[in-house]
C-alpha cells in the first residue's frame, strides 16, 4: 500500500554548483514621504533652536564676523572714518621693517618665557603637595585658585604698588636690611620681570587645580611599589608622576603659550596706558607687547589697517609656537 503524497509548496531544485532558490531582498530606496518626515522632525525643535540662537548670533556679530573683517582690513588703509584705500601687501612689508614691532615681539617673548616656566613647574609642585595633604585640601584649593578670579586691574594696581621705586612695600623691606632701592619700573629687564611675577601669581592656581585633577587619576599603588623600591620624593616626582602627568602638561603648554603671548591689561594698566600717554610699556617701553603695540596703532594712531596686520602676523606667531612646544612634548612623550 502506498503513501498518499505530500501536499505543499514547490521547492525548487538546486543544481549542484549553482545558486540557491530566489530570496526576497527588501526595497532600498526610502518610502515615500521619509524625507518630508525627516524635514517635519527638524521643524519640529523649531523652539530648541530658537532657545540657543541668541549665542550664535551674538558669536557670529561680535566673533566670527570681527575676525574676518580685520583680515580684510589688513590690506586696506582706513583711519576709521574716512574711505578705505586698498593697499595689498604694504601693511606686512613695513611690518617686516618696523623695529617698533620687532621690540613688541622680543618683549613679549621674554615675558612669556619668565612667567611660563616657573608657573608650570610651581603648579605642578604645588599640585602634588597639595594630593598628599589631608586636611583642609578644600580650602588650600580656593586659596590658591583665587588670584585666578581676581580683577586683573585689581592685581595690576597692587603690583604697581608693592613693586613702586620710591614707596613700594619691596623696596621698603629691602630697606630694613640695608638694600638700597631697586628700580623695578624703571630698569628694562626689571619692568619685564614685574610683568612676569604678575602673571604667575594669577595662573599658578589654574594650572595647579588642572594638575590636581590629573593627579588624583593616577592609582596609589604605583607610589607604593615606588616607595618600596626605595625611591624618595624627589625621585618619585621626576621618575614617576610627571612622566605620567605628561599628557596634561602638553595641555597647559598649549594654554599658557596662548595665554601668555597674550599680555595686555598687565603692562597696560601697570604703566597708566592710554591714549593721554602714548609712551606705551613704561620707560623704554620695556614692556610694551604686542598687544599693547596693536592697541597704540589702531586706537591711539588711528591707523586700523596696519593694527590689523600687527594682530595677523602675531597670530601666526602664536600658532607655530603652539606647534613647536606640541612636537617637543610629543618627542619627548615617544623617547
Amino acid at each position: 500500500m502506498t503513501s498518499p503524497p505530500v501536499t505543499g509548496p514547490a521547492v525548487a531544485p538546486r543544481h549542484r554548483g549553482g545558486p540557491g532558490p530566489a530570496r526576497f531582498r527588501p526595497r532600498r530606496t526610502p518610502p515615500a514621504g521619509t524625507a518630508r518626515r525627516a524635514r517635519r522632525g527638524v521643524l519640529a525643535h523649531w523652539r530648541q533652536y530658537l532657545a540657543i540662537s541668541p549665542f550664535f548670533l551674538i558669536f557670529g556679530a561680535f566673533s566670527f564676523f570681527p575676525v574676518f573683517y580685520s583680515l580684510y582690513l589688513a590690506f586696506q588703509r582706513w583711519d576709521g572714518m574716512g574711505t578705505m584705500q586698498f593697499v595689498g601687501l604694504d601693511q606686512f612689508r613695513f611690518l617686516l621693517d618696523d623695529p617698533v614691532f620687532w621690540m613688541s615681539i622680543r618683549n613679549t617673548l621674554a615675558i612669556w618665557v619668565l612667567s611660563t616656566v616657573p608657573t608650570l613647574f610651581g603648579a605642578l609642585v604645588l599640585a602634588t603637595l597639595l594630593h598628599s595633604v589631608r586636611r583642609f585640601k578644600g580650602f588650600y584649593r580656593i586659596a590658591l585658585y583665587i588670584p585666578n578670579v581676581t580683577s586683573i586691574v585689581a592685581v595690576a594696581i597692587f603690583f604697581g604698588a608693592v613693586f613702586s621705586n620710591n614707596f613700594g612695600l619691596v623696596n621698603a623691606i629691602l630697606g630694613t636690611v640695608g638694600i638700597p632701592p631697586v628700580p623695578w619700573l624703571s630698569n628694562p629687564w626689571l619692568i619685564k620681570l614685574v610683568i612676569a611675577l604678575l602673571m604667575t601669581w594669577m595662573w599658578t592656581g589654574y594650572n595647579m587645580i588642572i594638575y590636581l585633577a590629573g593627579l588624583q587619576a593616577i592609582p596609589t599603588q604605583i607610589y607604593e611599589a615606588a616607595k618600596l623600591d626605595g625611591a624618595g620624593p624627589v625621585r618619585t616626582f621626576f621618575q614617576i608622576t610627571v612622566p605620567i602627568m605628561r599628557p596634561i602638561i602638553l595641555f597647559t603648554v598649549v594654554i599658557s603659550t596662548i595665554n601668555g603671548l597674550q599680555s595686555f591689561s598687565e603692562p597696560q594698566v601697570l604703566f597708566g596706558s592710554n591714549a593721554a600717554n602714548p609712551n606705551l610699556g613704561g620707560p623704554g617701553q620695556a614692556g610694551l607687547t604686542t598687544l599693547l603695540y596693536f592697541y597704540q596703532s589702531a586706537f591711539v594712531n588711528n591707523d586700523y589697517g596696519y593694527g590689523a596686520a600687527i594682530v595677523w602676523a602675531f597670530f601666526v606667531l602664536i600658532l607655530v609656537l603652539v606647534v613647536v612646544n606640541w612636537r617637543l612634548v610629543q618627542r619627548g612623550r615617544k623617547s
